[in-house]
């Protein structure tokens, strides 16, 4: 029945911000966007590849719990062929991330990192 992720969505808190981030930083393109009156807020679509950003930006959404983690979607992650090289042009975006990890259960290494509103984002080779 399921073939494969459609969209991942994402609550932002400012949306100039979230473009700076998403498309400028990490290379998404905006592919439709839409201002929603019954819901008063906006829906932009982004997309890299095969993977596809629902970000919503309405003014008082509540703030996100991500310490301590509670339950829910812990994070997103992005395949990577090479972290080292990828956490490299990260920094170089001025894009902090935490130490790269081994993946003892899944094989690799990994590296988290943060969207503008604190969101944890995951790379992983």
């Amino acid at each position: 029945m399921l073939q494969k992720q459609h969209h991942i969505a994402i609550i932002c808190s400012d949306w100039e911000k979230a473009k700076e981030f998403y498309v400028n930083k990490l290379g998404f393109e905006l592919t439709r966007e839409a201002y929603r009156p019954a819901q008063n807020d906006y829906l932009r679509m982004l997309s890299l590849g095969e993977t596809t950003l629902e970000i919503f930006v309405k003014p008082g959404y509540p703030e996100r719990v991500t310490n301590p983690e509670a339950k829910g979607l812990r994070h997103l992650a992005f395949h990577v062929e090479d972290i080292e090289p990828a956490v490299a042009w990260l920094h170089s975006l001025g894009i902090e991330t935490e130490p790269i990890g081994e993946d003892r259960c899944n094989g690799g290494r990994y590296v988290f990192f943060r969207d503008p509103d604190g969101l944890p984002l995951e790379l992983h080779e």
